[in-house]
């Protein structure tokens, strides 16, 4: 059965999960409508001239259709230029790849001499993936194109010992947290009363993201990647709706939480990637909120914004009860909410707050009467003064000793 056109779309983001494994992380996710298909996870050498196969998975319901065929084409497409390295195969990967027809077999690196890719790949670590590769393929009396994997004629083991000196690991530049803004994001279940109201741009959006955050409690924010730009947090969040493996009944809300900079002798010890980091201390951790951004995941083009100024007081929670500092214990409950000590106390209600309307009343009689004082104070109309003879030239001047009187 072959794939639907319509609705069939792939999209190709960070795959951020530690493996210890100095390159980039990426992932080509492919969905049929709103649903997972499948997904293709590898590795990126920083220069982008060589990629490292991890994972190819394809759902139970959408197998035998081409999925995995075409997540693997779009990788080459993706990378034309590059090194491929498929690495060892599974049972069912050496099934699939029987059938499947490469683009471009001329880089893959298991059909190529290692004098041409070491400096990449370690040849050892190669050869021991191709003999894996081809005991499956013999076990299950399949070719597994061996004439394109074996037609150079170099043994194995010649190549393990002729290449391995060549292979130079490169390390990914990873971000830098100090001094900027950092972006993480969270997926949100919300009662579908508060959903309503937060999602409504009528309101005030700083008073809808004070709403959210009291939800969530300020010593709640999430233990994950933090981004050095917001739409890679938005990313994240959408990512665990894809895999998140069930229906929600209600669409959820996707939350990013802008966290001020920080100097360098203030930031907690840290593991980074390329573009995001993650916090590897288990204990609490305070932050400064400058900012919240959210949308609704069944209207994404769609994202509210609110800047917090004065910035406000958070944490990040502990990753377990007992790992909790001091300071976040005097300051937050177990569930990350403000202790009343420490929550915002509204304003105090004036004493005459019940007497608004006795007050609006007098106030209206006041005003009532004090113009009736002012027409009864206008004077009478009075007739208008005779006509003076205008006069052409001044006045004759005193004579001396003439004073006024």
């Amino acid at each position: 059965m072959e794939l639907p056109e319509e609705g069939l779309s792939l999209w190709l983001t960070d795959w951020k999960v530690p493996t210890g494994i100095s390159w980039q992380g990426r992932r080509l996710v492919a969905l049929v409508g709103q649903a997972l298909g499948g997904h293709l996870d590898v590795h990126v050498h920083p220069d982008g001239q060589a990629v490292e196969v991890w994972m190819l998975d394809v759902q139970p319901g959408f197998q035998r259709r081409g999925l995995g065929s075409l997540l693997m084409d779009t990788l080459y497409a993706a990378y034309p230029t590059a090194w491929i390295n498929h690495g060892a195969r599974t049972r069912e990967g050496t099934w699939w790849w029987n059938s499947y027809r490469e683009p471009d077999p001329q880089r893959n690196v298991h059909n190529r001499p290692p004098a041409e890719w070491a400096v990449y790949f370690d040849a050892v670590e190669v050869a021991s993936d191709k003999a894996q590769n081809a005991h499956l393929n013999a076990f299950y009396g399949l070719d597994g194109h061996r004439q394109d994997a074996y037609r150079y004629g170099e043994r194995l083991d010649q190549e393990a010992d002729g290449y391995a000196r060549f292979h130079l690991p490169a390390q990914a530049a990873g971000l830098d947290p100090a001094g900027r803004q950092l972006h993480g994001a969270t997926r949100l279940l919300l009662p579908p009363g508060l959903h309503a109201y937060v999602h409504d741009d009528t309101r005030d959006a700083s008073e809808r993201a004070a709403a959210l955050l009291e939800h969530l409690g300020h010593g709640n924010l999430p233990r994950t990647f933090w981004n050095s730009t917001q739409h890679a947090a938005f990313e994240d969040a959408h990512h665990e709706e894809i895999f998140q493996g069930t229906v929600p009944a209600q669409a959820a809300t996707h939350l990013v939480f802008t966290l001020c900079p920080r100097a360098a002798d203030r930031l907690p010890a840290f593991d980074a990637l390329p573009a995001s980091m993650y916090f590897v201390a288990h204990t609490d951790i305070a932050v400064e909120l400058s900012a919240l951004a959210w949308r609704s995941a069944g209207q994404p083009a769609v994202t509210h914004t609110a800047a917090f100024t004065p910035p406000v007081a958070a944490a990040i929670a502990p990753h377990w009860p007992q790992d909790a500092s001091a300071a976040y214990r005097a300051r937050y409950s177990e569930a990350g909410f403000l202790l009343p000590s420490n929550a915002p106390q509204p304003a105090a209600e004036p004493a005459y707050a019940d007497r608004a309307e006795d007050i609006r009343a007098v106030a209206e009689g006041l005003l009532a009467a004090q113009a009736e004082r002012s027409r009864s104070a206008q004077p009478p109309d009075a007739p208008p003064l005779p006509r003076q003879p205008q006069q052409t030239s001044p006045p004759p001047a005193p004579r001396r000793g003439q004073g006024l009187r």
